[in-house]
């Protein structure tokens, strides 16, 4: 068995980024010779702390323990075959774990955001953003034997630290989401949005085209929000939901249309286009802004949208709440999408590859 450590900062299923990414893979791996130890800093006590405003000195213990832990993790690491480091492997602004134990064991290095971009930081921590380092980002890809990228942009970038760069994208278990239920012809269409409380202010950019969508069809549509429960719009009259792994799918299938707006900027960009697939997976016809990735994965008007304007997104939005044999075409050819590009069927034997070229080469 070859031995893989993990390093990463949010413990099993409960980041998505964390479950898309790498998380639904390890099964398979398992399967195939590999053996894993998933050291993540932050368990469900410390995670609630970590994230909200104040507890400075309880925040100064988690920070000290995780310190400990990678520290001891520095000293063993040899005993492993490959680390795998998920963003980051400590949360403050050192990349000193992962020089240290790049230099002992073949190091892969998995991103999916445009981390390396300073002053992105939680609600919860804004006063505490000097301890934070972004630019340690190019310091962890330099000493990388392999950089997994999420999309073009994020390799571009990582390819001015290290020519190993490959483009890995975020994909969808397409045998686990799948709805279970036909929607019904009759009764309000939902149009849904999936997030958290920490990109709300995306969806927030839709609303005036939403509000508009309301006016023209009145209860024929309502609004569902995922993963921000305590969000509400007045205007739209939001139904929020908690996001929760047990009834992920189900919740989302209870959408009938789904959106990712999304404001065109540096941070942006580098975003991977997971609700969108998530949508599309599930067959979920999908409005998208043309940032980033978006691009790649939507052709317009065949397998979803990409409204660049107001009355672009009226447009659209009208045209599929008015016309369901439209709606079942593009949910179809968004699902056909995910299963040929961003599946975990068609990603896992190429991710199993890389995880045997690097334990094989070194």
């Amino acid at each position: 068995m070859k031995k893989v450590l993990i390093l990463c900062v949010h413990r099993p299923n409960r980041s998505p980024s964390q479950r898309f990414r790498f998380e639904q893979y390890l099964p398979f791996l398992e399967q195939n010779g590999y053996r894993f130890t998933f050291s993540y800093l932050l368990n469900e006590e410390q995670d609630k702390i970590y994230y909200k405003p104040g507890n400075y000195f309880k925040k100064l213990k988690i920070a000290i323990a995780a310190s400990s832990k990678r520290i001891y993790e520095t000293i063993v690491s040899k005993k492993y075959d490959l680390i795998f480091v998920h963003r980051e492997a400590y949360m403050l602004g050192t990349s000193f774990f992962e020089r240290v134990m790049a230099n002992k064991v073949p190091m892969i290095f998995d991103f999916d955001d445009s981390i390396w971009i300073e002053n992105v930081i939680s609600e919860g921590n804004k006063k505490l953003a000097f301890l934070k380092n972004a630019s340690k980002t190019s310091d962890i890809i330099k000493e990388s034997a392999l950089v997994f990228a999420g999309n073009d942009y994020l390799a571009t970038y990582a390819r001015k630290f290290n020519k190993e760069v490959v483009v890995v994208p975020t994909t969808i278990d397409t045998e686990k989401y799948q709805c279970k239920t036909k929607k019904k012809k009759d009764g309000a269409l939902c149009i849904g949005w999936s997030g958290s409380f920490s990109t709300i202010e995306h969806f927030k950019t839709s609303i005036t085209a939403l509000q508009k969508i309301k006016e023209k069809y009145g209860t024929k549509v309502h609004f569902m929000i995922i993963g921000d429960e305590n969000y509400y719009c007045k205007e739209l009259q939001t139904q929020g939901l908690p996001w929760r792994p047990e009834t992920e799918v189900d919740d989302l299938c209870k959408i009938d249309i789904g959106i990712m707006p999304l404001p065109d900027t540096d941070w942006a960009r580098g975003k991977c286009g997971l609700k969108a697939l998530q949508y599309m997976g599930l067959s979920i016809p999908t409005l998208m802004s043309p940032v980033g990735v978006n691009t790649d994965i939507v052709q317009n008007a065949e397998n979803g949208f990409l409204p660049v304007t107001e009355d672009e997104w009226i447009l659209h939005l009208s045209t599929l709440v008015e016309e369901d044999e439209l709606r079942q075409k593009i949910g179809a050819a968004g699902r056909q999408t995910v299963i040929d590009r961003y599946s975990v069927i068609r990603w896992k034997s190429k991710y199993l590859d890389y995880f045997n070229q690097l334990t094989t080469m070194f």
